[in-house]
């Protein structure tokens, strides 16, 4: 089955879209990828999302007018990379657009909004279309995310070697992954979660200080000019939310523009220079993951995968790496799965196990109270 993967992450950088031939059942999986492209959002529509995630208020038409704005540029992603790969895809995974995330608290559910009508993408592109995946976890008491654990566990478990599959978007999470010989068929002994902040705080700290002429430090070339304030970072790693064990989620309503304004307060007492502040951010970034591992994992990983937009920020990794160290730190590209596409791969096999009724969660990463499949069918 040829299925499209399409997915925009919390950096709202543009839409990936993967055209990926998926054969096998449940866990055991052969995903061949035809080609991957990356669409950017008109410039108006993506400051409009970034208002409304920075908590900007629309009137109801407003509203489905963006929920539709969206639909029409993930239909025209898939249309494209059809015509772009020669593809004939027979199913659509689409993750939309997330504008809120709200983690369960207490006897209260969460609560996740992805814009982006799967409903209106299957109307356009004629194709049935499997859209809305978080919901159904959080109805079962779950997170709603990280969602992709099961795909990391299908496409990256190794025989041997645990392993940490790190994603850094705009948001940071980790699946932790036994080698295959300690996992049953439920996923026993995987875990996951949200370590925090990925790109965000970077790329907002970015567009401060080029005052709107740059989105993102590319390679970490101007954080890599800076010194790194190590008491500020102490500083920021007693925020609450790192001392939370997993199952554990977050988004942009916490590590937000306020969160920013709040860190460059405190840097003023440093008399930081701009590459001093992106340095240390990007050292927080680094260290947050690091904490994580250390506080939440019984033994560290054999390896660390990166993925995301951050596996390519070159002093990013740096400092990954040296506070990770001994641990190796690669990328999923040496693994077989492509750093960029990976997450649109994800969501096209979240579609496919949803066509063939198979789980696409993991109860011990979400914290559901069981392993369902995902998402809305439309078309």
């Amino acid at each position: 089955m040829q299925v499209i993967g399409l997915m925009s992450g919390t950096s709202i950088d543009g839409i990936d879209a993967a055209l990926v031939t998926i054969q096998g059942k449940n866990l055991d999986l052969n995903v061949h990828l035809h080609g991957f492209s990356t669409y950017s959002y008109p410039r108006q529509l993506r400051q409009q999302l970034l208002d409304v995630c920075a908590g900007s208020p629309l009137s109801m038409a407003a509203f489905a007018q963006l929920d539709d704005a969206i639909a029409h540029a993930f239909a025209d992603a898939a249309q494209q990379l059809q015509a772009e790969y020669g593809g004939s895809a027979d199913l659509i995974g689409s993750h939309g657009q997330t504008v809120f995330h709200r983690p369960p608290s207490g006897s209260h559910l969460g609560y996740s909004l992805q814009l982006g009508r799967g409903d209106l993408i299957a109307h356009l592109t004629h194709l049935p279309t499997v859209s809305n995946f978080r919901v159904h976890d959080i109805a079962y008491g779950g997170q709603g995310a990280p969602l992709v654990s099961r795909v990391d566990l299908s496409l990256l478990g190794h025989p041997e070697k645990s392993r940490c599959i790190q994603n850094i978007g705009g948001i940071s999470n980790v699946t932790f992954l036994p080698p295959l010989g300690q996992i049953d068929d439920h996923g026993s002994g995987v875990i996951g979660w949200d370590t925090g902040p990925g790109n965000v705080l970077i790329d907002l700290a970015v567009n401060h200080f080029s005052q709107g002429e740059k989105t993102y430090d590319r390679d970490g070339e101007w954080a890599a000019t800076g010194e790194i304030c190590q008491p500020l970072v102490e500083k920021w790693l007693n925020h609450p939310f790192f001392q939370e064990p997993p199952p554990k989620s977050t988004g942009r309503e916490l590590f937000s523009p306020d969160f920013l304004r709040a860190c460059l307060g405190d840097a003023q007492a440093y008399d930081l220079s701009a590459a001093d502040c992106l340095a240390t951010l990007t050292d927080f970034t680094a260290r947050a993951i690091a904490r994580n591992y250390q506080q939440f994992l019984d033994v560290p990983p054999d390896q660390v995968l990166l993925c995301g937009g951050g596996a390519h920020n070159t002093y990013l990794r740096q400092r990954l790496i040296h506070h990770l160290a001994p641990i190796p730190v690669l990328t999923t590209t040496e693994m077989g799965v492509p750093v960029d596409a990976k997450e649109a791969i994800a969501f096209a096999v979240l579609a496919y196990w949803h066509h063939h009724h198979c789980p696409g969660n993991l109860p011990s990463v979400t914290g559901a109270k069981a392993a369902i499949p995902l998402g809305q069918a439309w078309g």
